[in-house]
């Protein structure tokens, strides 16, 4: 006698493949949704995030000795412009000095990477990134410059120098000058210290701070976030850096599982300011995102920063 469940398959013809045809038509379905929603999220990091969102990010810093002409003072920052990158982010860029001018800081500062590698000639590279920053210096903005690892990669660093002085931005190669007061105060100086990129061994963080007297007040501008810890106790109440576009791909409220915090060796900070313990005591840090791209023209969870540092005396 055949079992009951072998007559009922035999009794209806083709159930079998009935099921199985209905499990392809599931899996093919759920195939359809991932692949669109990943097109979605290639397709808003790549054509939305970059190019229509800016972050603009507001901080308050406490200076030690800080003059009261500059109390309330705005410093604005913004780094990475890559330029060069292929598809890079010019529209971004022309959109964040307009913001810059329009604030009137009292100054700003430029942590590097302004080339990206490129087919055209680096004279041709550095004569677009002067073109994007002279409303700055045409505005009557002090303005200040590191250099980054990949103006040395390519060769680029000699002409962005010269290129920037003559436009009267001020290049900082592991040295300190004084911020001209709000309004041409007479009180004591600002000073401004700048650290080459540690990434390809430009860094000199002590030989930097050479001419800084032992209680002036100070900011620091650094590219690479890992030159921090290298800085002494109590000698910068605020740094800031750029180089890791905050991972550039991170996941929500997660940033150091981006792409740049799981694959970088030593620990790095990816995203705003540095965490308790991450460099020496009275030392803060901030990373800013930055505005272009490595690698891949893409940016999700990580869009372009434009930091507003508004000073505050201690």
């Amino acid at each position: 006698m055949a079992h009951p469940a072998a007559r009922d398959d035999e009794a209806v013809p083709g159930r079998r493949g009935h099921r199985h045809r209905r499990l392809r038509r599931v899996l093919t379905g759920l195939v359809a949704v991932v692949v669109a929603l990943g097109l979605l999220v290639v397709g808003y990091g790549v054509a939305i995030e970059p190019r229509l969102i800016l972050d603009q990010e507001r901080i308050q810093a406490r200076i030690p000795g800080l003059g009261p002409e500059w109390a309330g003072a705005q410093v604005m920052v913004f780094s990475d412009l890559q330029v060069g990158m292929w598809w890079d982010n010019t529209g971004m860029i022309e959109r964040v000095v307009e913001t810059t001018v329009a604030a009137q800081p009292a100054a700003v500062l430029l942590p590097g990477d302004f080339l990206y590698q490129s087919e055209a000639s680096i004279q041709e590279r550095v004569d677009d990134v002067t073109r994007l920053l002279e409303p700055l210096t045409a505005a009557g903005i002090p303005v200040y410059a590191t250099m980054g690892n990949h103006d040395y990669a390519v060769g680029a660093v000699e002409e962005l120098t010269t290129a920037f002085e003559d436009r009267g931005i001020e290049v900082l190669a592991n040295e300190a000058v004084v911020v001209p007061a709000p309004g041409g105060g007479p009180g004591p100086g600002l000073f401004l210290v700048g650290v080459g990129p540690s990434s390809v061994g430009e860094a000199a963080p002590q030989e930097a701070f050479d001419d800084v007297p032992e209680a002036a007040p100070r900011l620091v501008m650094m590219h690479n976030p890992t030159t921090f810890p290298e800085l002494a106790p109590g000698t910068a109440p605020l740094s800031v850096a750029g180089h890791t576009h905050c991972g550039q791909i991170a996941l929500p409220l997660l940033s150091q599982w981006s792409y740049l915090g799981l694959t970088e060796e030593e620990e790095l900070v990816v995203d705003g300011f540095a965490p308790p313990g991450y460099g020496a005591e009275g030392n803060e840090m901030y990373v800013t995102c930055g505005i272009g791209f490595s690698l891949l023209p893409v940016r999700i969870n990580a869009p372009p920063q434009l930091l507003t540092v508004e000073l505050r005396r201690a």
